[in-house]
């Protein structure tokens, strides 16, 4: 980073020698989910008709704002484990997974087709195709968002939210590893080696908007990948935009010092890293502005249903750090706490 600016740092070996960053679900907590439900349930209203006045969490509530708080100020990376996933009906999931999310944040679009619960799962394996747009494009190649929908790797990313959370319902029976990285860390480590490709990342790279917004996969738009404001860091990085907008027409192609601070940056990632197996009942939460994440490749377990499966909520919490300025380009505003992030919807 550079001066001025504060956010801790960690390194993967922080994570493997405690287990501070992981919150168990008492009993309790998880009867006041189901008391929640059975509130908003007999008032007649399901997900997303609902908020967080009307799933009560009288006690776990208080527990949640010490998560959001972790999530801004500490180390960016909450995992609350436990929830009884298996003794849930899948609608009453949703529905509880919908109330949690509402006391984090304001629930954000995943995409053009208004997602706001996202499942991820092995989309190809289970429907024979990508169900959300087509998986390749001619030009730009493969899209983000169709590699995270099958059992494939996926690089080291920040989604298009403050706050991205991942319930476990069930996993693989092989691989499926979460990856996680202090992106503060990996900034203060490029800085040490190499000082002049860590001043490259804070210059702006072009990017395409591919599998985002309804007709304008084509467009792009420049931000640089580390950031600083109001004593806050921020990083917004994911290397398949960047590739796809080099094939764009009309994109400044980057120079040969730029790619090799994207190859640095990918390498030291990849060294800090905390690798991290999930369990049904698991609720991952990230801060992007500070945590990059990312997955191994994975085996189902054969048979309807088996197949590896979290349920997603991008969220932009009401503790939310300032952005930079031209940052709305991506965040629609850079106020702190508003609701901000996620893909625009098409009017009608």
């Amino acid at each position: 980073m550079r001066d001025g600016a504060t956010s801790p740092a960690w390194l993967g070996s922080d994570l493997a020698a405690s287990t501070d960053w992981i919150r168990p679900v008492s009993a309790s907590a998880a009867a006041e989910c189901e008391a929640a439900l059975a509130h908003v349930r007999g008032r007649g209203l399901r997900w997303p008709d609902f908020g967080r006045d009307e799933f009560p969490l009288p006690t776990f509530s208080r527990e949640l704002d010490g998560v959001l708080d972790e999530l801004e100020n500490g180390r960016g990376l909450v995992l609350l484990r436990g929830f009884p996933v298996d003794r849930w009906a899948a609608e009453d999931l949703r529905d509880i997974y919908w109330g949690l999310g509402s006391h984090l944040g304001h629930i954000r679009y995943q995409n053009a087709r208004a997602e706001l619960i996202g499942e991820v799962r092995d989309e190809i394996a289970r429907y024979g195709e990508v169900r959300e747009g087509p998986a390749v494009d001619a030009v730009l190649g493969r899209s983000s968002r169709s590699k995270a929908r099958s059992s494939g790797p996926l690089r080291f990313h920040t989604d298009r939210c403050d706050v991205v959370s991942l319930l476990v319902v069930r996993t693989a029976r092989a691989g499926g590893l979460s990856k996680v990285v202090s992106a503060v860390s990996v900034a203060e480590t490029i800085r040490a080696r190499r000082p002049d490709l860590h001043a490259l990342l804070y210059q702006d790279y072009w990017r395409s908007r591919q599998g985002e917004e309804a007709g304008g996969e084509r467009d792009t738009y420049a931000l640089p990948i580390f950031a600083e404001h109001a004593g806050k860091f921020t990083t917004q990085y994911s290397r398949t935009f960047v590739e796809a907008a080099q094939k764009l027409a009309g994109v400044p192609k980057m120079s040969a010092a730029q790619d090799e601070a994207l190859d640095l940056h990918a390498a030291v990632c990849e060294e800090l890293a905390f690798t991290m197996p999930f369990q049904p009942g698991d609720l991952q939460l990230l801060n992007n502005h500070v945590v990059y994440h990312g997955r191994t490749a994975y085996e189902d377990t054969p048979g309807v249903d088996n197949d590896r499966l979290l349920l997603r909520l991008w969220l932009a919490p009401r503790n939310s750090r300032p952005l930079p300025p031209g940052f709305e380009v991506l965040w629609g505003t850079t106020a702190p706490g508003a609701p901000r992030g996620g893909i625009a919807q098409a009017r009608a």
